[in-house]
C-alpha cells in the first residue's frame, strides 16, 4: 500500500468531515465521535449530494439532500435505499490520517 498523510486527525471535526481533492474525484474524510476515521467518496450515488456536509452518526453518515444512509464502513445504502458509495482504506498513525494511495487510484474511471 502507498499510504498518502492527509493531515492531522484534529482537522477533522468530531462527527464531521474534510474533504481531500484528488485526480480521481473528491473523497470525504469522516471523524466519529470515537475518533474513528473513514474515507469514501463525497458524492451520494442518489442524486449527487455532498456527504461530507452531511450528519454523522455512529458509523454512518446522512445525506444532507435526501436524508439517504450510507454505512462509513461498507458505503451501502442503509434501510430501504439501494445504492453504495465507494469506500477507501483509511487509517491513523501519530495523530495523523493516512489514505491509501493506491487503492484510490484503482479506482479512477474506467
Amino acid at each position: 500500500m502507498s499510504w498518502i498523510d492527509i493531515g492531522s486527525i484534529d482537522d477533522v471535526p468530531v462527527r464531521g468531515a474534510r474533504v481531500v481533492k484528488t485526480a480521481q474525484g473528491c473523497v470525504a474524510v469522516f471523524r466519529t465521535a470515537e475518533d474513528e476515521v473513514f474515507a469514501m467518496s463525497d458524492t451520494c450515488p442518489h442524486k449527487a449530494g455532498p456527504l461530507s456536509e452531511g450528519i454523522v452518526h455512529g458509523h454512518k453518515v446522512t445525506c444532507p439532500l435526501h436524508n439517504w444512509v450510507f454505512s462509513l464502513e461498507t458505503g451501502e445504502a442503509q434501510g430501504a435505499d439501494d445504492g453504495r458509495v465507494p469506500t477507501y482504506p483509511v487509517r491513523i498513525d501519530a495523530g495523523r490520517i493516512l489514505l491509501d494511495g493506491a487503492e484510490l487510484a484503482k479506482r479512477t474511471a474506467a
